[in-house]
């Protein structure tokens, strides 16, 4: 795997795809600056090397050129996190861009304006990506939260550089990570799926099917696999057209050796509301009017043996409606679960949008090995698709 630190970048201008699509404020400015702080070692590497950085993203969804979308309103944050005060030029293309960009010198770092005030960003036009290429001498691409899409900037751009292309540290590790799930991983490997839909999980499952040695399903999507299986789920969350193809799945995987673990209590509510009156139940025993918003004490304990004795854990999804304090204590068990299985030296990987809110809220962001921050990106490489900005720089 070609990184950044296959190469030296000494009097080099590198061309970095990150993915600065931070959120902010009223008043400009950002509230959660990780994705900044994620690309800082590339950038830090290739200036200590002597080289300058000509750092490329998007941010929101534009229509056409929308001040409330320019880049230049994180200026200040960028700088703050790399510790260099960052230079920024209003476009991304085009003379004035060429201009600030020759005026660079070794150690200096300049910011694009926003790639998606051009619609031949998204729209992946060779032309767009030919007039970027233009700003640096090596193209590297440290953007995972967009690896899969075929963008003019993460994608495209790369014919550009036939040799003159890596990954930054960002992309390499999370490639590496996903790699120690789906293929190189000690055995025994646990996936846990959470989430409200086994729609959305569908492909997922298929595809890990044939790497792991126990699944466990949390979630809404609980409720589908115990109907289908003639228990009662009362008042819950539910798939009806999906039954048989949760069947189907625990066919699949009693076929391929695999142990599929479900809940077997739950803390249940008999109304989807943080004050309901709660309790436990056997999860295929809920009576109508409550509905299942947690995973129960027994469940916990299951749950928690299972992920002691793996050596390899992959964590996409929470177990309940986290949000809710009252529903939030199986998710809060299952990550310390996976830290004392971490800290006993199993392989961790958390991701996807829901799961990543609960590891960060409840504080276990370094206490697993890693944390994904591709949302849709981790999920198709889990499906087993190749992402084309990962295959660019590969191929």
């Amino acid at each position: 795997m070609k990184t950044i630190n296959s190469f030296n970048f000494e009097n080099k201008k590198a061309l970095i795809r990150v993915d600065f699509n931070v959120p902010l404020n009223d008043n400009f400015e950002v509230t959660d600056d990780t994705r900044i702080q994620a690309a800082k070692p590339t950038v830090i590497k290739i200036l200590e090397d002597g080289g300058s950085a000509v750092l490329m993203s998007h941010l929101g969804r534009p229509k056409g050129v929308q001040e409330e979308f320019s880049l230049k309103h994180i200026v200040d944050k960028v700088s703050e996190v790399i510790g260099v005060q960052v230079k920024f030029v209003s476009n991304c293309i085009g003379q004035e861009a060429e201009d600030a960009v020759n005026q660079l010198n070794p150690g200096e770092v300049l910011l694009l304006e926003n790639l998606r005030f051009h619609t031949e960003e998204t729209s992946g036009d060779k032309g767009f990506a030919e007039q970027l290429s233009k700003l640096g001498d090596i193209y590297v691409n440290d953007a995972f939260g967009t690896a899969h899409r075929a963008h003019a900037s993460t994608t495209i751009v790369a014919q550009f550089f036939q040799e003159n292309k890596c990954f930054g540290n960002l992309l390499g590790k999370e490639i590496e990570s996903i790699d120690k799930v789906l293929k190189s991983g000690e055995k025994p490997i646990t996936a846990i799926l959470g989430g409200s839909k086994v729609s959305s999980k569908i492909t997922i499952i298929e595809n890990i099917l044939d790497k792991v040695d126990h699944l466990i399903i949390g979630g809404g999507m609980t409720y589908t696999f115990v109907k289908a299986k003639g228990g009662k789920i009362g008042s819950s969350i539910c798939e009806d057209d999906k039954q048989e193809l949760a069947l189907e799945i625990l066919r699949k995987a009693k076929e391929k050796g695999v142990e599929v673990h479900l809940p077997v209590d739950v803390i249940g509510a008999d109304a989807f509301d943080n004050n309901a009156n709660t309790k436990a139940m056997s999860v295929d025993a809920i009576p109508e009017g409550w509905q299942g918003l947690d995973v129960g004490p027994e469940t916990v304990k299951d749950f928690h043996r299972i992920v002691l004795s793996s050596k390899t854990i992959l964590w996409n999804g929470p177990l309940g409606v986290f949000e809710m304090e009252n529903f939030a204590n199986g998710t809060i068990s299952l990550g310390n679960s996976i830290t004392e299985a971490t800290e006993n030296g199993a392989f961790s990987l958390v991701g996807g949008g829901d799961s990543v809110a609960a590891v960060k809220q409840f504080g276990f962001g370094d206490k697993v090995s890693y944390v994904s921050t591709g949302g849709g990106a981790m999920l198709e490489s889990l499906e087993g698709k190749t992402l084309p900005g990962i295959a660019a720089i590969e191929n």
